[in-house]
């Protein structure tokens, strides 16, 4: 190719490849720009954040530093304080350095400085008197609210005041009426103290737990509530023929308060409630007697024991004669009931079970007294006889289906006369009480449980019947020779309640009524005496009354 035309050809080509290398190196310049850029912002970015940290951290030291002065100013105590009292040692150099110039004469000079912010030559507080121990306890405070102190201070001052006689009668009254309306009392009348006054009602609602450790008034022992025992009878009623025989038991009340005793050989009813007298049966032969009574738990119908060896079974409502049981050699002196067992006790000494629902009644017979069996009681709870004859003897037998009939469970013989008087404890069916004759004349208390004897009492006097009287948790024993009372014994100690005299002769039968607040005596003055010494107080009763309505609410819910 020629020459010319190669350089006419190279132009184009050369101006073309010179434009696409400017704009490749322009192109590589302006993002070399744009790199150097971004860097320089991130550098810039971070030293932004790092100094606005910095300046964070020095305004938090400033705002705390501030904060802890502002504190430490509060604090300070360099300012004196203008409504602080005075110190100690400043008021005894005071007083001092005043005694100082009274002491010297008017003659005389003396440099004394009365500057009370000098530091005392001495550490105050030390050297000073022990203050002395009160004598005689704590100091009486009276009560504050019934004095005005204010006033009668003022009323103190005043009395050193002249004034006019006109003036003050003149205006006595109103200023009586302006006390009276702006102090609620008369300011003439104010008091220092008051050691008299009645102290201020509690508030409504408040209670008090504190003892009381002393009051204005102290209470008498003698002032203390106790219930009056009266030392006559409530009634007296007439027993003619009454047999005055120790070993026979006359009289029993029944859960229906109708009271039977037997005279000679008749048997009368008492209703207690209306006072009206009944003739329930007589014996056919003249030369017979009434032995014993006793009353089944219900009330509905009466044992009845008599000396021609007889235990005849009445049906007291209908005045009927049910059956007769012979079964006995000899008299009949002791009756128990234990729902249909009826248990008798004979001179022959003897104990028989009659179960009264069927004909052959006689089930079991006890042989373990040599003499009459003159005491027969079965435990509230059923499960025990007690039994006491002339032999001196106490047994304690079981209920027939709970071991062989005829072996004890008990035999004492610590009493040295005949036992008659047997009474269980119906709050404690494990305790029974027993009392001996003329030759012994102790009660004695047993448990049941144990076989033992918990205490005993000489009475000085014959026993012939004992009751345990639940109200206040008593036992009432009846006495022949020598006293021929009634004493009230408190239980379990055997204290002395009270005696209860009016009978000329022994006391024979001692019963309780059904209720457990009136006693009722045979003795052999052929008198009956009844002696209301048990009642209970009203609000006791009542509480006493709801308790039963509740518990026989259950014992009928629970036979349904």
């Amino acid at each position: 190719m020629p020459a010319g035309n190669g350089r006419f050809l190279n132009k184009p080509i050369t101006g073309a490849f010179t434009g696409i290398l400017n704009r490749v190196s322009s192109s590589s310049r302006n993002s070399n720009f744009r790199k150097k850029r971004e860097r320089n912002n991130r550098v810039c970015c971070r030293k932004v954040n790092v100094s606005f940290k910095r300046l964070c951290e020095n305004l938090d030291k400033m705002a705390q530093f501030g904060f802890e002065n502002d504190i430490h100013s509060i604090l300070k105590l360099d300012m004196p304080i203008t409504n602080a009292p005075m110190a100690r040692w400043q008021r005894k150099a005071s007083s001092s350095n005043a005694s100082a110039l009274n002491g010297l004469s008017p003659g005389k000079s003396a440099n004394v400085s009365l500057s009370t912010t000098k530091t005392p030559s001495k550490t105050p507080g030390k050297n000073k008197k022990q203050t002395p121990s009160k004598m005689g306890g704590d100091r009486f405070i009276p009560t504050r609210n019934s004095k005005q102190m204010d006033v009668a201070s003022f009323l103190l001052t005043k009395e050193n005041e002249t004034v006019d006689t006109n003036e003050q009668n003149a205006t006595s009254e109103n200023q009586k009426a302006m006390s009276m309306s702006l102090n609620g009392y008369n300011i003439e009348e104010a008091k220092i103290l008051h050691l008299g006054g009645k102290p201020l009602n509690a508030p409504e609602g408040y209670q008090n737990n504190l003892k009381v450790l002393y009051s204005q008034g102290a209470t008498p022992a003698s002032a203390k509530k106790t219930r009056h025992i009266s030392s006559t009878p409530d009634r007296i009623l007439d027993a003619p023929e009454l047999r005055n025989d120790f070993y026979l038991n006359l009289l029993d009340w029944s859960s229906c308060n109708v009271l039977a005793v037997a005279l000679h050989n008749c048997v009368y009813l008492l209703d207690a409630s209306q006072g009206e007298i009944t003739l329930l049966m007589k014996l056919e032969r003249e030369e017979d007697y009434i032995c014993s009574l006793s009353w089944t738990k219900e009330g509905s119908y009466l044992a009845i024991g008599t000396s021609d060896c007889q235990t005849q079974l009445w049906d007291v409502y209908n005045q009927k004669h049910l059956r007769s049981m012979a079964s006995h050699t000899s008299r009949v002196v002791s009756l128990s009931w234990n729902d249909h067992v009826l248990s008798s006790g004979s001179r022959s000494g003897h104990i028989h079970h009659h179960d009264v629902r069927v004909a052959n009644h006689h089930i079991a017979t006890l042989t373990g007294h040599s003499q009459e069996v003159c005491g027969l009681q079965w435990s509230p709870d059923g499960r025990y006889l007690a039994s006491g004859g002339n032999d001196n003897m106490v047994y304690v037998w079981p209920r027939v289906q709970d071991g062989p009939a005829n072996q004890a469970v008990h035999c004492w013989s610590e009493h040295q006369g005949a036992v008659k008087a047997l009474a269980w404890c119906p709050w404690q069916p494990n305790i029974l009480a027993s009392g001996g004759g003329t030759s012994d004349r102790h009660i004695r208390i047993w448990n049941v449980n144990s076989g033992s004897c918990i205490s005993s009492l000489d009475t000085q006097s014959q026993i012939s019947s004992l009751v345990f009287a639940p109200n206040y948790k008593e036992l009432v024993s009846a006495h022949g020779y020598a006293h021929n009372n009634v004493v009230i014994w408190k239980y379990p100690s055997l204290t002395r309640v009270a005696e209860l005299n009016g009978h000329e002769d022994r006391v024979l039968s001692l019963i309780l009524s059904p209720d457990f607040s009136t006693v009722a005596t045979v003795a052999g003055d052929e008198t009956i005496r009844m002696w209301k010494s048990f009642e209970l107080d009203p609000i006791k009763k009542k509480a006493k009354e709801r308790l039963a309505k509740s518990t026989s609410g259950v014992i009928h819910q629970s036979i349904r």
